[in-house]
């Protein structure tokens, strides 16, 4: 694969050519020259784009494909190509399939569907058996399959006894252990923020306090075990402070947020439509800002699309009654990089590869070319026209963003809009 970008402005501010506007060349799938001017003396595609900026490629560290035993939400190839043009180059994908990937077989499966793609795809093998919260599965095993965490996808491990044995377990091999925030009977049937809307709306609450004392349990087995621990999607702004006063004692410990949870307020849910169902729930604006600042000082270590696609059957019912979940994935630029900096955006989503065992060069002469593509000053209203995913369930929907995709150029491939 070779081709030419002519005139990128290169966002990567682990490069020598930060915010410098040059022409690239990539040949046989590899920069192989940056400069001001490069003359296409050998007839290779050049590519053209407005206001084009070029960074590192994007990893988004939790989405749901479906496949194998959801296809009727998405499919492993089209999950793929949505990610490529949404941007990302790389994505940790869900173990919450039909059977669950608890297996060496089960991860093999699904590295062997996502090869010869520009995006990689990399597993999240279950934490449990079944993702059912009994027994441990087989981690040692489905980390020499490749993959590269475990975690029982949006449902919380309630003993915790075996949480501090997977934690101890997976310390043998460097093993990351994902813990989702919730303690569930705290939660009950609570479908939305404990709040005064969801008492006007006669909505059973979830209140934060069911997600951060699940935090703190998991931090002090942290501090008695060791070992590396992830908290996915943190919602609330006592969860900040948790994780910021856990890394101040050099606990192992990353976390994430959910885009959506960085926009919405659960002043939203007025109008009961289903697509802000999410778990967690939306919460205030009071933990908005905070979640906010914990990604600007760093106690957030990176954000997710956490993109689930249901289909229109568990989606467009009652709201008690509705599944979980947004997709995501083609809203996750325009809608970060209108809450943020389009330097901080880039820099939070090309964060969280090395977390995940996953290997990150800055743009530079001699490293594989693995670039997202994008024009970070474009206005406009995200709709269905925007979105490739199969399942229509977006948070986004109607909403103005800031930003962009053009595509990726990755693994030798281009992808572009």
């Amino acid at each position: 694969m070779n081709v030419l970008l002519k005139s990128a402005t290169i966002i990567d501010s682990k490069s020598d050519f930060h915010n410098q506007t040059v022409d690239i060349l990539i040949e046989k799938g590899v920069i192989s020259k940056i400069s001001n001017r490069i003359n296409n003396s050998n007839d290779y595609r050049e590519i053209h784009l407005d206001n084009l900026h070029v960074s590192q490629g994007w990893f988004d560290s939790s989405v749901s494909f479906g496949e194998p035993g959801f296809e009727e939400r998405e499919t492993i190839s089209n999950g793929l190509k949505t990610a490529a043009l949404s941007g990302f180059t790389a994505v940790a994908m869900n173990a919450n399939t039909n059977p669950v990937l608890d297996s060496y077989a089960d991860i093999s499966f699904v590295i062997s569907k996502g090869q010869n793609n520009a995006v990689s795809l990399y597993p999240i093998g279950a934490l449990t058996n079944g993702s059912k919260g009994e027994n441990l599965a087989e981690l040692f095993d489905m980390k020499n399959a490749g993959a590269v965490a475990f975690y029982d996808y949006q449902k919380p491990i309630k003993d915790p006894n075996l949480m501090k044995i997977a934690l101890q377990y997976a310390d043998n091999f460097g093993g990351l252990i994902c813990s989702f925030p919730q303690e569930s009977k705290i939660t009950g049937l609570g479908v939305v923020n404990e709040n005064y809307t969801s008492t006007s709306l006669g909505l059973k609450g979830n209140p934060n306090l069911a997600e951060e004392l699940q935090i703190v349990r998991d931090l002090f087995l942290l501090e008695y075990t060791g070992g590396k621990l992830h908290i996915p999607t943190i919602s609330t702004a006592k969860s900040v402070s948790l994780i910021r006063e856990a890394k101040k004692k050099k606990l192992d410990v990353s976390c994430s947020v959910a885009i959506h949870n960085l926009f919405f307020s659960d002043s939203v849910l007025e109008g009961f439509d289903t697509r802000y169902k999410v778990t967690p729930p939306l919460r205030t604006q009071e933990d908005i800002d905070t979640l906010i600042e914990g990604l600007k000082d760093g106690t957030i270590d990176m954000v997710t699309s956490d993109h689930n696609p249901i289909d229109i059957e568990h989606k467009k019912v009652e709201f008690d009654y509705a599944e979980y979940g947004t997709i995501g994935l083609e809203s996750a630029f325009g809608a970060l990089n209108t809450v943020l900096s389009t330097k901080k955006a880039i820099d939070i989503l090309t964060k969280g590869k090395n977390r995940f065992g996953i290997a990150s060069k800055p743009i530079a002469l001699g490293v594989k070319a693995e670039l997202t593509l994008f024009n970070p000053k474009t206005t406009y209203t995200f709709t269905k026209a925007q979105i490739h995913s199969t399942s229509k369930n977006a948070i986004f929907n109607n909403i103005e963003l800031k930003g962009s995709v053009f595509g990726i150029i990755a693994n030798k491939k281009v992808v572009l809009k």
